[in-house]
């Protein structure tokens, strides 16, 4: 017995954290049938399930207002980054040039920092400089302070994707008379897609759940984190917890398909 315990012990270990982990996404999709009338912050006793708030989860006030705003943010500051990023990472990775180190580095700062002090200053940036061409504080400071953070994580992801690629290959597509152009779009991109890919969700991920910064530079704009932390004094509206398990489970599936996708390729080969 103690020796089948031993040899299952990692086993039951990351049983236990993977419970740990999703114990808060439990509690969020039971919340989101709580038959409240007040307030979400426990679970109504004298009332029964209902699915009324899946039915209507634009029927707390505020909710898709932020939701929009925030699936604005996100899809602008993604677009951005990843193109920013992506430019950066094969700057670094494929050219030398004067500050190549420096730059490896400085990449990591906004990674490192603490969002508290990058929050602060960026709103001392902001209220100092964009005050003066008259741009107060709203949708387009959030914006630009997400494209900021999301470069770092998506050059650090395309990069990992770019220093893994073997050069022969490209190198194989230029034996073969491809000139630099036709090399890049139909042997190097297509190998570096994936990582794109990848650093793009995380980058939307990392835009659609901030809180700490986008609280610094929001103004009077509200994204989808922020109306969930205003409304958790008087219990956060079972919508919100409709709308937060809705997006848990879209990541969920597109994790899940790019995996099975990928276990088809590599099988097919």
């Amino acid at each position: 017995m103690i020796r089948r315990l031993q040899n299952r012990f990692a086993i039951i270990v990351a049983v236990l954290v993977l419970l740990y982990l999703f114990l808060p996404v439990a509690y969020t999709f039971v919340f989101s049938f709580n038959n409240y009338r007040k307030s979400n912050i426990v679970w109504n006793p004298q009332g029964s399930p209902t699915l009324k708030h899946w039915q209507d989860p634009c029927g707390a006030p505020g909710v898709c207002d932020a939701l929009v705003t925030s699936l604005e943010i996100g899809v602008i500051a993604t677009l951005v980054a990843t193109v920013l990023g992506t430019l950066l990472a094969f700057a670094l990775v494929r050219h030398r040039f004067v500050g190549r180190s420096a730059s490896n580095v400085l990449v990591f700062v906004p990674m490192a920092t603490p969002e508290i002090v990058l929050g602060a200053s960026l709103l001392t940036i902001f209220v100092q400089g964009f005050s003066r061409v008259g741009l107060g504080l709203g949708f387009w400071t959030i914006t630009i302070a997400h494209i900021m953070f999301c470069v770092s994580f998506v050059v650090v992801t395309v990069k990992a994707r770019l220093q893994s690629l073997d050069p022969r290959i490209e190198e194989a597509a230029q034996d073969l008379y491809a000139g630099p152009s036709a090399t890049f779009w139909r042997v190097t991109f297509p190998l570096v897609l994936p990582g794109i890919v990848g650093a793009a969700l995380l980058a939307f991920s990392l835009s659609f759940d901030d809180f700490i910064i986008t609280n610094f530079v929001s103004g009077n704009e509200t994204t989808f984190p922020k109306f969930v932390y205003v409304s958790y004094l008087r219990g956060i509206p079972a919508q919100a917890n409709v709308i937060g398990f809705s997006m848990f489970v879209i990541a969920l599936t597109l994790v899940i398909v790019g995996q099975l996708v990928g276990n088809a390729r590599r099988s097919s080969k």
